[in-house]
């Protein structure tokens, strides 16, 4: 029995002490490298900064096409890339550089078409996606559209 606990103790020795390595042994520096430029990497943003988020055409007779341009300025540190720019009527297309990326400093610029469709007061919104941190940006038009007198 003595021989058999004497056997036990040695092989768990044996065992625990030849796994017992330096951590720091182990650590690889060109993994430290990576990881350190995956960190910085990670904290570069895109950031959209308008001249303008709104856009009043005024008073205009019904059915008039309208147009604005909204321009940007990537104010961030990474490539800003514009996935989706959408409005909130079929009446309303923004046209803008989808999928290209705008180097920070750089501008771009949204055109917004409005077809002149509805009367009184209307607002428009165009929610853009984009990569920054918010995710997405928000733009408004808004006209006073004047019905024409109808001739009988």
């Amino acid at each position: 029995m003595k021989k058999s606990i004497l056997l036990a103790t040695a092989f768990l020795s044996i065992t625990v002490f030849s796994c017992k390595e330096k951590a720091t042994e182990k650590i690889d520096s060109n993994n430290v490298e990576m990881a350190t430029q995956r960190d910085e990497a990670s904290k570069k943003v895109a950031e959209m900064t308008f001249d303008k988020t709104f856009h009043d055409f005024g008073q205009i007779v019904q059915g008039t096409p309208q147009e604005t341009v909204f321009t940007f300025t990537n104010t961030g540190n990474a490539p800003l890339i514009i996935t989706e720019a959408t409005s909130s009527c079929g009446c309303t297309i923004p046209d803008y550089p989808k999928n290209t990326p705008i180097a920070p400093g750089k501008q771009g610029q949204m055109k917004v078409n409005f077809n002149g469709a509805g009367q009184n007061q209307i607002t428009k919104t165009i929610n853009v996606q984009a990569n920054t941190a918010n995710g997405n940006e928000m733009l408004k038009i808004q006209a006073f559209i004047i019905v024409p007198n109808a001739a009988y």
